[in-house]
């Protein structure tokens, strides 16, 4: 080995295991890859940032853009009104919302399509009695497996393509990766309707909707303010102060039957007023004792009086990169920047029982907010949140909806038919959609994924210098000789499961940048196409089925269906070595060595 190719492989190793650590972004770490490759001589300088040009990484940041438009413009709403409607028997909804899922998912970032489809899910699965575990994940599933139907479903698609492009000259077009890709999606829905739902621990479907998560009636209470109390007279933002040093928080103060609170806290306590706080059964006595308060003569229901007035509770997932993750609640300052309390909050299942103001926001944690109707979604928006709850079209009206599937198609078939390559004509149709304030300018950046686009810009070029240095090709030699006398449909189904692994562990966009010139050497040696080899790194890296970290959607769901982490190889597991049984003979069918 050269010692450029001592060097890589084992930039190399530290990149998969930051990955697989976990600690830092992906994106942060891809990027510093790049630096420490530029400096070790092995990318150029003058390719340092040719990443952020590749088509590869346009095209997925063009498709974010497009497949805002298509949302906003009420495209996929339009279509999810008339395909759900309520179906009571478990195989047939979840057959129905993950065929839906992966349908939407074949022409729009699959993230978005389950983020689209989850809060009527939810609703459909509580008019029917059905707890969410057994809905939400295979719908994540099901969006996943729809993105290996075309070459926009998801990054690792469009990746393979360019790759074969620059490799070959001609790149997979639009729907080459159809046959393949449809294949295995009817057989993973498929299964995931009749038998994969089945094999979620019973423990998990015996909860029927996020709110169960929270047991509120165990740790919201009431006090009441006696006439003696030297609480009478205090500003409701002195009792806030006094209240979190009882770790404990003052929701509401209810008057007679209104509710007098408002965001400047400023209200002053008369006797007899009633205090709605958030506070453990344990630390409830001493927060009475502090604030010299009492229980209430008439204790009311709690769900009732924090629904005494025009307000709203609503439970939201906390989103991968959202602009909470990693920040307490404390530090966010949620009441008086955005006029809404934290009620609850629960991760991987469980109701976290400690102080609400240190507990620290991670990607898949269910909170429980109150605040004005007429606000909270957007504060959840805003928050980098999604709603459980069914979203308004943002565009009600249908011939918007009908325009953005138009630009959409006309795009799709200038691609196909070979008039403009798909960069382009993505292109043109996110200028089309700007231009009729479909994607307004305030979210035309914000659509984009960027830890992703700056992820792939990154890894490209030193994907590049496996190649150049020669390292891809050492690494197919020694795989190869550990294979020897292997047939190459065996090889391909190893390549498949060593995709699979790594996607399952690090991010399937950098599984593909990795595996495509792996797989490119390996065919070489073998003296066979690389066309079969390439689709089993399109399929491996898009199938990540055993844990909650290896794709977006699987974090996604975590919370809101009450998952532990070791819940996912249940239904992933068999999943995938069906995909791997069924992906070799297709592939091998379709695109022959």
């Amino acid at each position: 080995m050269t010692p450029q190719q001592i060097f890589l492989l084992g930039l190399l190793g530290c990149v998969l295991a930051l990955f697989a650590w976990g600690r830092w972004r992906y994106d942060i770490i891809a990027f510093a890859a790049l630096m420490a490759a530029t400096l070790g001589g092995t990318v150029p300088f003058e390719e340092v940032f040719s990443g952020f040009g590749h088509p590869a990484t346009v095209t997925v940041a063009l498709v974010l853009v497009v497949s805002a438009g298509l949302r906003n413009a009420g495209a996929v709403d339009l279509v999810a009104r008339y395909v759900l409607p309520p179906v009571k028997a478990p195989t047939r909804q979840i057959g129905l919302l993950a065929s839906v899922g992966g349908a939407l998912s074949t022409f729009m970032n699959n993230v978005g399509a389950l983020a689209l489809l989850m809060p009527a899910a939810l609703q459909v699965a509580a008019r029917a009695g059905h707890s969410p575990a057994i809905i939400l994940m295979p719908l994540s599933f099901g969006c996943i497996l729809g993105g290996l139907v075309t070459l926009i479903g998801t990054p690792p698609n469009i990746i393979i393509a360019t790759f074969r492009g620059q490799a070959t000259g001609t790149p997979f077009t639009m729907f080459d990766f159809s046959p393949v890709g449809g294949i295995l999606a009817l057989a993973g829905i498929a299964f995931v309707a009749l038998i994969g739902w089945r094999l979620i621990p019973r423990a998990r479907a015996a909860r029927q909707s996020p709110r169960d998560l929270f047991a509120i009636d165990n740790y919201v209470s009431e006090a009441e303010v006696p006439e003696d109390s030297p609480s009478v007279g205090r500003s409701l933002k002195e009792m806030d102060e006094l209240a979190a040093e009882k770790d404990a928080t003052v929701l509401r103060l209810i008057r007679g039957d209104r509710r007098i609170d408002g965001p400047s806290r400023l209200q002053q306590i008369e006797a007899g007023d009633i205090l709605i706080v958030e506070v453990s059964p344990t630390s409830l006595e001493g927060l009475l004792s502090a604030l010299a308060l009492r229980p209430p003569e008439k204790r009311h229901e709690t769900r009732k009086l924090l629904g005494i007035t025009e307000t709203e509770m609503m439970e939201a997932v906390v989103l991968p990169r959202s602009v909470i993750e990693g920040r307490t609640a404390e530090g966010l300052r949620l009441r008086d920047r955005f006029g809404v309390n934290l009620v609850a909050v629960s991760r991987k299942g469980r109701p976290y029982r400690g102080r609400l103001r240190s507990f620290r926001f991670q990607a898949g944690d269910v909170l429980l907010a109150e605040g004005d109707p007429e606000r909270l979604t957007s504060v959840i928006t805003t928050l980098g949140c999604l709603a459980l709850g069914r979203r308004g079209m943002v565009i009600t009206s249908v011939r918007w909806a009908v325009l953005s599937m138009a630009i959409f198609g006309a795009a799709i078939a200038a691609a196909t038919l070979g008039f403009l390559s798909m960069p382009v004509a993505l292109g043109l149709a996110a200028v089309a959609m700007v231009l009729l304030n479909i994607v307004p300018l305030r979210e035309l950046y914000s659509s984009v994924d960027w830890p992703v686009i700056v992820l792939l810009a990154a890894m490209i070029p030193v994907g590049g210098a496996l190649q150049t240095t020669g390292t891809t090709d050492l690494l197919a030699t020694g795989l190869l000789e550990l294979a020897a006398g292997v047939p190459p449909a065996v090889i391909l189904a190893v390549i498949i499961v060593i995709t699979m692994t790594l996607s399952d562990i690090i991010n399937n966009a950098a599984t593909a940048v990795l595996m495509a010139p792996l797989a490119m050497a390996i065919a070489g040696k073998l003296g066979v196409s690389a066309d079969p080899f390439l689709m089993g790194v399109a399929v491996g890296a898009s199938c990540a089925f055993l844990t909650p970290i290896g794709h977006q959607n699987n974090t996604i769901i975590l919370g809101p269906g009450g998952y532990a982490f070791g819940d996912y190889w249940r239904m992933g597991l068999p999943l995938e070595i069906l995909i791997v049984t069924i992906a070799v003979p297709a592939i091998l069918w379709v695109w022959p060595l």
